[in-house]
């Protein structure tokens, strides 16, 4: 989609500490994620203003995360073209987050929706595959469970991940940064992996709490504990993740927000695994096989 979308439906759940907003017929993506008092927790979104998935929230990355070299890869010696989808010539996202999704139960606190590739004769993969998204609310917690499942007659190369995109700045506070990983990659221009995961450097280091400030920031970290943390004093937020997300990409995004991504491989881990580069992990699905996380954001403090 490519034209501003005010005519789409907008789904909202609600409990005592929250408000989501999610666009069904967009990629199930989050509009918005507000605390109770109408605090953003995740950045500010005006429908309006919406064109694609890139303008929402938060979105959801399948069946793979991030950027694939040239939109290109051999995977069990079958070579794969994929149509390239950014202006560097990158495969990047997945294909699923700005298609229709089915809405299968809503209530309060709670929302499910469904989506199946080979409802698409376009879809840009090869391989059949279905997914979900459940969205729920309980107390300070907001939790995004994404499964994946391999509906082809083939084994399937998979990956999924979330592209959340918090408020960095409330109140003229920039929060502390904390990020329990201690491995990172470099990467070339366009941002894609160039091998194995190094030690982080004391610039990259966010295992300790430490404001972002001026700093640009667009890195894959592993070998993650799970946990990402924004401290503005008065108030936090915690990202916990399942372990499937073994990687997380730390983005300044130019509006001033902070993306923290749990994915679940390194970007290009598909080039990167056929040449036999270590800990990338790309997953491998065998047929009716499926792959799935949640990842949890909680609020503490005055929200």
């Amino acid at each position: 989609m490519t034209a501003s979308q005010p005519d789409l439906e907008v789904l909202r759940v609600s409990n005592g500490a929250f408000e989501l907003d999610v666009l069904p017929g967009l990629g199930a993506s989050v509009l918005n994620l507000r605390a109770a008092s109408g605090r953003p927790v995740m950045r500010h979104v005006e429908l309006s203003d919406v064109q694609t998935s890139s303008q929402c929230a938060s979105f959801t990355l399948l069946p793979f995360s991030n950027r694939i070299r040239d939109a290109h890869f051999t995977f069990a010696g079958r070579e794969v073209q994929l149509r390239v989808n950014t202006k560097d010539g990158l495969a990047q996202h997945g294909d699923v987050r700005n298609r229709p999704w089915q809405v299968e139960r809503v209530s309060d606190s709670h929302l499910r929706c469904t989506f199946d590739s080979r409802a698409f004769a376009d879809i840009n993969w090869p391989w059949a595959f279905t997914a979900q998204v459940e969205y729920r609310l309980h107390g300070l917690h907001f939790d995004t469970t994404v499964t994946l499942t391999n509906e082809d007659a083939a084994a399937m190369p998979a990956g999924l991940g979330l592209h959340p995109y918090f408020a960095r700045m409330q109140e003229g506070v920039d929060p502390a940064l904390q990020v329990g990983a201690e491995l990172i990659y470099d990467t070339d221009e366009r941002q894609l992996t160039l091998g194995e995961a190094r030690p982080v450097q004391p610039a990259e280091d966010y295992r300790t709490p430490t404001p972002v400030g001026e700093r640009h920031i667009d890195r894959t970290y592993t070998a993650w504990d799970g946990v990402a943390r924004l401290d503005w004093g008065e108030r936090a937020l915690t990202v916990t993740a399942d372990n499937v997300y073994s990687h997380v990409v730390v983005f300044t995004a130019p509006d001033g927000s902070l993306a923290i991504e749990p994915v679940s491989h390194a970007t290009d881990a598909f080039n990167l695994a056929a040449r036999g580069v270590a800990g990338v992990d790309l997953r491998v699905l065998e047929p009716g096989q499926s792959l799935a996380g949640t990842a949890r954001v909680t609020l503490e403090g005055n929200w």
